[in-house]
């Protein structure tokens, strides 16, 4: 007998490690990528864990020499630094430890400004970067630090932060990068809502001022970015160079492509891929499930809400049950129809509602997925209303898990009080959310939802990092709201999110 052929699959995975590493060695140079091409052509796939993802422009190729791959900086940095197309436009944590590995360090993403875990840790070795670097390594995590609103209703008593930055005037806290694809479904810009919010001179978005807002304050973000990311001196980017980042950014599409047990996300009638998101109608509250609940200013007269946020691969519901494609089926109609008794989240329990337009919370609504994922096809959160889910906070004597169960020991733990002197106005936390831009304490922890479409592009998951796989993310869902799916269920879910 000859020797043992190793499986298709184990076949398959070797291929994909390998080209993940030629993918992650062309990314570094962008824009010099694909043998000194200046565009990727809308059909390249990147491949990821679980299949391939891609990246298309309205205009028909990803063009690689506009400003947003520019350094307009002084520290090497560009736009495409922490957004990159071969993991949807934002970066995992696999690819970022792959370019540190390639670059000892050195690639411009390891910058301490904010890049490392302190503006003051030690970077002259190897030795010393692996360790400054391990929170954007590892979680692809990057640092956040914001000052306390001069107006802030609280005081922050304590900032324990592992990593020496533990000022508890200026917060440091770590976050995701998000996306810069699929923009023209944001009902906010950034995590906190801080690029679309007066506090930072731009525009709450709303029904009536979509698009107009959004661009703005984009527009905004990117200047913003430039001299904060890349430690710009404030010449760039020029107004001219802003609206080329913006519409740049504003055509882009990512979806995942293709799964490594399903083939084409398109194939037999599926709606798979980036490309039907060119033509998906938007506008600012579209299937708010905030409509049934509570009265809205967005959008009077909307269509009632509609739990069946997607039906991407409603054609493949009828393949026989051990197709994987009928997995993927199952796991969209667990998205849209498994119950969920939703409580204790700040934004729709509390009296805080739709920014305090009712008094008196809702303290238990039995909602799907897409109570908060509504967006149809997309499922971010179609309404500029942050949530908070409880991503960031500890669970009671369990100081080292958030409230879904998951790792939240490397993050720090902050502290903030109505009165300092009275324990039972503070709230302890690892990320003061839109609290830290509005200053309202009750603020504290809300992040908007994010855009589900291209999530096997960029793990681990959660605005801080703390799923370090979509399984996480369902193990989450049962700890913290108390939802019980069978292994196969859970399967099916991940089967379902992976294929977005």
């Amino acid at each position: 007998m000859g020797r043992p052929q190793p499986s298709r699959f184990a076949t398959t995975s070797i291929l994909t490690v390998i080209v993940l590493a030629i993918v992650a060695a062309l990314q570094a140079q962008l824009p010099r990528a694909v043998g000194g091409q200046s565009f990727l052509p809308n059909g390249m796939l990147f491949p990821n864990e679980n299949g391939t993802s891609r990246t298309i422009s309205v205009t028909g190729r990803v063009d690689l020499t506009g400003p947003f791959f520019q350094s307009l900086g002084t520290n090497g940095r560009s736009c495409s630094s922490c957004h990159q197309p071969g993991d949807g436009m934002s970066v995992s944590a696999a690819h970022v430890q792959q370019r540190f590995d390639l670059t000892e360090g050195l690639d411009p993403i390891f910058r301490t400004n904010d890049g490392s875990n302190c503006d003051t840790n030690n970077v002259s070795t190897l030795e010393a970067r692996i360790d400054a670097y391990s929170l954007l390594r590892t979680r692809g995590l990057i640092r956040v630090a914001i000052d306390v609103p001069a107006n802030a209703n609280y005081v922050v008593t304590g900032a324990v932060n592992p990593y020496g930055c533990d000022s508890t005037s200026t917060i440091s806290m770590y976050r995701r990068p998000l996306p810069s694809t699929n923009l023209r479904f944001l009902s906010a810009v950034m995590s906190d809502g801080r690029e679309s919010s007066p506090a930072t001179g731009t525009t709450r978005i709303s029904f009536g001022n979509y698009p107009t807002a959004l661009v703005a304050d984009l527009k905004h973000q990117s200047l913003d970015a430039t001299n904060g990311h890349a430690q710009g001196t404030g010449l760039h980017p020029t107004a001219a160079e802003q609206q080329q980042i913006v519409d740049f950014e504003m055509g882009l599409l990512s979806a995942q492509a293709t799964g490594m047990g399903t083939g084409r996300l398109n194939a037999l009638g599926a709606n798979g891929g980036p490309d039907a998101l060119v033509t998906l109608p938007f506008f600012i509250s579209i299937n708010s499930s905030i409509h049934p609940l509570v009265p809205t200013l967005e959008q009077p007269g909307s269509d009632p809400f509609n739990s069946a946020i997607f039906n991407l691969f409603d054609a493949w519901a009828g393949l026989p049950s051990v197709d994987p494609r009928a997995a993927v089926a199952r796991g969209q109609t667990l998205f849209n129809t498994m119950p969920i008794t939703i409580t204790d989240v700040a934004g729709i329990n509390d009296d805080a509602v739709n920014g305090g337009l009712v008094s008196g919370g809702i303290p238990a609504i039995v909602g799907t997925c897409g109570t908060c994922h509504d967006t149809p096809n997309v499922g971010d959160h179609s309404s500029p209303t942050p949530l908070d889910i409880g991503t960031g906070d500890p669970m009671p004597g369990h100081p080292n898990v958030n409230l879904g169960g998951l790792d939240i020991s490397y993050l720090p733990e902050i502290t903030a009080c109505k009165d300092p002197d009275d324990p039972a106005t503070c709230r302890t936390t690892t990320d003061l959310g839109q609290a830290l831009i509005d200053g309202n304490l009750d603020h504290i922890g809300k992040i908007k939802g994010p855009i589900l479409r291209g999530l096997s592009s960029r793990a681990p998951y959660f605005h801080n990092g703390s799923a370090k796989t979509l399984l996480d993310v369902v193990h989450f869902y049962e700890v913290r709201f108390g939802v019980i799916f069978t292994p196969q269920q859970e399967s099916d879910v991940v089967a379902f999110l992976s294929s977005l």
